[in-house]
């Protein structure tokens, strides 16, 4: 059976296939110059630096990449991050990776009085 819903189906599956083959995610410690090139905001330049920093050693989450390349702080981060760049496979997650709040400490009681 041919019909017209089953040829509907059939492209819409390819077209959602083809969409998400064209958008795939760039991981910094894996990528050469070219796909690092291919993440929007990143040109010679960055590409290069994230290189260079890459060589002395892998990033090992976004604070770490954040602390080591020049130029690149939280909200390029998080825009290089929406445009596909991940870091050992991860998304950037604002504060991700800081340490938790210390707990505070309970409120002193007013002297009894007598």
């Amino acid at each position: 059976m041919n019909t017209p819903l089953r040829r509907l189906i059939a492209c819409g599956l390819l077209l959602g296939c083809a969409a998400g083959a064209a958008w795939s995610a760039v991981d910094v410690n894996r990528a050469d110059q070219a796909s690092l090139e291919s993440v929007k905001g990143i040109g010679p330049a960055l590409s290069g630096k994230l290189l260079a920093e890459r060589q002395k050693a892998p990033f090992r989450d976004w604070s770490d990449l954040i602390g080591r390349v020049g130029g690149v702080g939280p909200g390029s981060a998080q825009r290089l991050s929406d445009a596909g760049l991940t870091v050992e496979g991860k998304p950037y997650a604002p504060g991700g990776s800081a340490a938790p709040a210390a707990p505070r400490p309970a409120p002193a009681r007013p002297a009894a009085s007598r």
